[in-house]
């Protein structure tokens, strides 16, 4: 049986074609930049063959046409027909309390995902897409969906609970979710392994630090607390994100630049994070601007860093004490300096 993975985020899919009987993933690959100047597939497949391909990508259907065509390829696929793939699985990136597990994606299903959109606006919509792409170039085969939210379905309710109105909140369905789900929980069974002792008795921290960053504090492999909230926008400093910032900061703001619900969203959604202080959100452009002294690409960094930190602390004591403390996403994964930075003290 072959299962083909589908990531869909703004600008990038990820994906793999995985033969599930054996564990073996066949080929794997991302397209980044679509519909910017040097969108790009690339793909690498098991026996160690690769390409790149560059050309206008110019939205997600181009995408995902040519991620097809790579794995149909006579010099550089895996299958021979699209009926060679017997199930696709999307990573969903907000499901809210309606889903603890994966779901077989019906017309019900695309609803619940397509409500949660304006919850995390730079994700659903594109997850969203990929779903109904899939549908519509292969109608026949069963689709599921993997929701980042389902993890943490198991926080206590101190963990998730808002000090709003509480009417309010049982309306609108306001609390937290939490997100990386997927992730976090992965990372936790790989490191009980990694350690050769059941996940039960570890205390666990993962830090997923990418462009999205959440940390989560994990006992007998259970979520117990995560740093987004109910949406994306809550906790750590993020690419584009701003993290934890006083919500009477944004009311001034709203009241001092006449700023409207949708220039809020952009701003804190697009325009804050590292990119607000510094104009960039690649940590590697930051990196070598404070390594050529930039102020604040040297701020920014420090702050980074600074609020892990505090999370981990926190998360120290929600547990009682750590185990395993776990660095992984892009940044997380390949900044020797970031994770020096983040333990320092």
């Amino acid at each position: 049986m072959n299962i083909l993975v589908l990531n869909c985020g703004s600008s990038s899919v990820k994906y793999q074609l995985i033969e599930a009987d054996n564990r073996k993933t066949l080929t794997r690959g991302s397209v980044e930049r679509i519909g910017m100047t040097g969108a790009t597939l690339s793909n690498k497949r098991h026996d160690g063959d690769e390409i790149r391909i560059a050309g206008d990508i110019l939205d997600h259907t181009i995408a995902i046409e040519y991620i097809l065509a790579v794995l149909l390829s006579r010099n550089h696929g895996v299958i021979n027909d699209k009926s060679d793939i017997h199930a696709i699985g999307h990573r969903v990136v907000h499901g809210g309390a309606a889903f603890a597990n994966a779901v077989l994606i019906n017309e019900d299903i695309i609803q619940l995902i397509r409500a949660s959109c304006d919850l995390a606006p730079l994700h659903n919509p594109y997850n969203l897409a990929g779903i109904e792409l899939m549908r519509g170039l292969l109608p026949s085969i069963p689709q599921v969906a993997v929701f980042d939210t389902a993890f943490h379905q198991t926080m206590p309710s101190h963990a998730y609970t808002y000090a709003l109105p509480h009417e309010l909140c049982e309306k609108e369905h306001i609390r937290r979710y939490g997100f990386h789900g997927t992730n976090h929980e992965y990372v936790a069974l790989r490191s009980a392994t990694w350690l050769k002792r059941p996940v039960s008795e570890l205390k666990i921290i993962s830090c997923h630090l990418g462009s999205g960053a959440s940390i989560c504090a994990i006992d007998h492999g259970r979520s117990i607390d995560t740093s987004m909230g109910m949406t994306p926008l809550e906790g750590l400093i993020m690419g584009t994100r701003p993290g934890d910032v006083d919500p009477g900061a944004l009311l001034h703001l709203m009241r001092a630049d006449s700023l409207d619900v949708e220039r809020m969203d952009r701003m804190l959604n697009r325009e804050s994070g590292l990119k607000g202080i510094t104009g960039k959100n690649d940590m590697r452009e930051i990196l070598a601007g404070a390594a050529q002294g930039d102020v604040q690409c040297t701020r920014a960094i420090s702050a980074f860093c600074y609020r892990i930190r505090k999370y981990i602390g926190a998360y120290m004591a929600a547990l009682g004490g750590l185990d395993v403390l776990i660095f992984t996403a892009g940044i997380g994964e390949n900044s020797a300096e970031i994770r020096a930075g983040v333990c320092q003290g």
